[in-house]
């Protein structure tokens, strides 16, 4: 996800996604161990993504206070 799409978003659904999107991330790294994931790339594509969300919920959290 881009992040102008990430900034559209409210908070619920940001923490949503970012379950979601662990989880994802969990079950690609023991994928992966085992050799069945083709495309690695992918794991590192969703790390970038949680990186974007944790980042833009910090901001959010600093413009608040």
């Amino acid at each position: 996800m881009k992040i102008k799409e990430l900034r559209l978003k409210k908070d619920a659904e940001l923490h949503k996604d970012l379950a979601a999107l662990q989880e994802k991330s969990r079950e690609l790294r023991f994928k992966m161990f085992s050799q069945e994931v083709k495309n690695v790339k992918e794991v590192s594509g969703i790390r970038k993504t949680i990186a974007r969300i944790k980042t833009l919920l910090g901001e959010r959290k600093d413009q608040s206070n």
